[in-house]
């Protein structure tokens, strides 16, 4: 097997060093943040901002990108891409505080950089254990840097698996658990899921999956009893929930799924997007996730499932919908103004979604919903927010801006 991997002793070193950092309940790992996509332990970021109010700092990005921000305590760290055939990949990093830019590393892409005119290879959002940047790109290439942007190892999969590729970009991005790295890389032609060592960049397993073209993320899913983590690899064909370090097929559910929004998890419930929305929970014996109920006018378009405060929040098309995860049971709904690419994220009572216009629309939640703000970027915006404490962060493909309205 063909593997780019790159280990030097200073950078093992370096990684030694800070084996001790651990994610905080403040930072922000990897897509949607942590499971379920809400922060209940943040406050609430600015209701409404412009015109250089609650705009803590701009900074300017070049080339293109779709990946949201990730966090890890003071900061940022984005990807995106460069080239004529958005063949150069970069991994950035900034100052949470002041957006100053701290560095920036670029790679030659190694796979098909072939994307639809909407997306583009940086396309997935990267990752974080808290002490290492994975960062995937629609090529199939997989950088592994520490924190002060050294690199680690570095995984060209098109080189092992040249036809796992799809003319119109991949978008699914990696989770990482139990000092594994998951990533889905399905197309028509070819399909699998992987596990890698994140020390090293190594397969841990490998499992082929259904073939046909996937842009949703795999989550980690915590079995309540033993609070074992668990990976839900979500494909058209259904659902499976393996072990991250083993690759175990624990259970599966063969209804069929969405392959653009990706599943939360609420508890012991798993809310997938599969006849509109079905929430599955784990077998008391067997193979076979059991359904607890099925709601069909919950049905995610391109935004993910929001959970939040005991609801889970659905937009199908320009509806914003409330609903019971325990029962599926619609609470109430709100319009909005689409078309919505970006999934939505809630801290502080408020929901926080941007439409492809640029417009970031803030609703507070309740017994019944309310928009409370309509907020023009002015710019296109197609990728999902990162929540910090009192903040927000966004990109578009020219700028990353923080919303905050006083010093973080």
């Amino acid at each position: 097997m063909k593997c780019f991997c790159v280990r030097t002793v200073a950078a093992c070193g370096v990684l030694l060093a800070v084996t001790v950092d651990q994610l905080g309940a403040a930072d922000w790992p990897q897509f949607r943040g942590h499971p379920g996509a809400s922060a209940e332990d943040v406050s609430a970021p600015p209701t409404a901002w412009g015109d250089g109010k609650n705009i803590a700092w701009t900074a300017e990005l070049e080339g293109r990108g779709v990946s949201s921000p990730i966090v890890i305590g003071d900061r940022v760290f984005l990807t995106s891409c460069t080239g004529p055939e958005q063949e150069r990949l970069h991994v950035i990093c900034f100052d949470i505080r002041t957006g100053r830019r701290v560095w920036e590393r670029q790679f030659w892409a190694t796979g098909s950089t072939s994307c639809h005119p909407k997306t583009c290879v940086a396309a997935p959002t990267p990752a974080t254990d808290g002490r290492r940047i994975f960062a995937f790109y629609s090529s199939n290439d997989l950088a592994c840097l520490d924190r002060e942007g050294r690199l680690l190892w570095f995984r060209g999969l098109t080189y092992d698996f040249p036809q796992a590729r799809i003319s119109l970009g991949m978008a699914s991005s990696p989770v990482v658990t139990d000092e594994t790295v998951v990533v889905q890389v399905e197309a028509d032609t070819d399909a699998f899921a992987m596990g890698l060592d994140v020390d090293t960049g190594a397969t841990r397993w490998k499992l082929d999956r259904h073939r046909r073209a996937n842009w949703c993320s795999p989550i980690v899913w915590e079995r309540d009893a033993t609070a074992e983590r668990l990976v839900v690899l979500q494909a058209s064909n259904g659902v499976w929930v393996v072990r991250p370090r083993t690759g175990d097929l624990i259970a599966r559910y063969d209804e069929g799924a969405s392959t653009i929004s990706s599943s939360s998890a609420f508890g012991h419930l798993l809310l997938v997007p599969s006849n509109g929305l079905t929430a599955l929970k784990l077998p008391q014996s067997g193979s076979e996730l059991e359904t607890v109920w099925r709601q069909n006018r919950l049905r995610p378009t391109t935004c993910s499932p929001l959970v939040y405060k005991d609801h889970v929040y659905v937009i199908s098309g320009s509806i914003l919908k409330c609903a019971d995860p325990r029962t599926g049971r619609i609470r109430w709904q709100l319009r909005l103004r689409g078309p919505f690419s970006s999934s939505p994220v809630a801290a502080g009572g408020y929901l926080y979604v941007f439409n492809e216009d640029g417009v970031g629309f803030v609703v507070e939640l309740g017994p019944r919903g309310r928009i409370v703000s309509q907020n023009p970027m002015n710019e296109t915006i197609l990728a999902t927010p990162a929540l910090i404490d009192g903040g927000l962060l966004i990109r578009s493909d020219r700028h990353l801006w923080k919303i905050a309205s006083k010093p973080q």
